[in-house]
């Protein structure tokens, strides 16, 4: 459960709490994708972040791979949580630090556990390769990019520390259609060479239609419905599945 403060008065104090994540239980099996749709303020981003601590829970747990998350580590391994679990943000402009070099940005996470710098920027340039940017982008600038382009960026920088897991965050509605379609297939395709668990948030159902092994259908912080892809998006079973598919435009004569 994830609440928010009601602030009201002079004084600004708590005045009572909202309710954003309700009782949200999941299972994300290995390998495949799991989308979570609702209509904006359903509670979606607000269920990612408090999955890598940027939004704390007030009840409940999750577990990765069987061992439980505490403080950002698991338990009883000690592992840090961003080893395995990394995010991918709706806007990729202000997600990437407009200071940095892209070289900063992607070798940064690995320096600071201490490997070496060769075996950093040898990493950076693969994953660089991987989403179809030159390795001369890391002495660039994130303005020095398109939408797309650092898009790319923040798959690439997701990729550095090898998670098992993304979680990925609206990241195609700030784009272009033609590029939304080329981050699409990206994704896709690095679910199936790297066997990654992806976690994908959307609003748009003939993106989730297109990428989706299994469905998450969320209403006001809860989970209405649930199941395979084909079956719920061909025959849902709630009227606000229902209400989504209908929303869809699309063209008639």
């Amino acid at each position: 459960m994830v609440r928010f403060p009601r602030r009201g008065g002079v004084l600004g104090k708590v005045q009572g709490y909202f309710t954003a994540v309700d009782g949200v239980s999941f299972v994300l099996p290995q390998g495949k994708i799991l989308s979570v749709v609702g209509e904006s303020g359903c509670g979606k981003t607000t269920l990612v972040k408090s999955l890598v601590g940027l939004v704390n829970f007030d009840c409940g747990e999750f577990r990765i791979f069987g061992e439980k998350v505490v403080k950002g580590r698991l338990e009883p391994s000690g592992r840090r949580v961003s080893d395995l679990v990394q995010m991918i943000f709706q806007d990729p402009f202000s997600s990437l630090n407009p200071r940095q070099t892209v070289a900063e940005i992607l070798m940064g996470p690995l320096l600071h556990r201490g490997v070496k710098f060769q075996d950093a920027e040898s990493r950076a340039k693969e994953l660089l390769d991987r989403v179809s940017l030159p390795a001369e982008s890391l002495q660039k600038f994130p303005h020095e990019f398109s939408g797309g382009q650092r898009q790319r960026l923040c798959i690439a920088r997701s990729l550095m520390l090898q998670p098992k897991i993304l979680l990925c965050d609206e990241v195609t509605s700030a784009l272009d259609v033609s590029v939304q379609a080329q981050i699409l297939h990206l994704l896709s395709d690095l679910r199936k060479e790297l066997n990654l668990s992806i976690l994908f948030i959307s609003h748009d159902m003939q993106v989730v239609r297109a990428l989706s092994d299994l469905v998450l259908v969320m209403y006001f912080g809860k989970i209405v419905e649930r199941g395979e892809a084909g079956t719920v998006l061909t025959d849902p079973k709630h009227e606000y599945t229902r209400k989504l598919l209908d929303s869809v435009p699309t063209i008639r004569r």
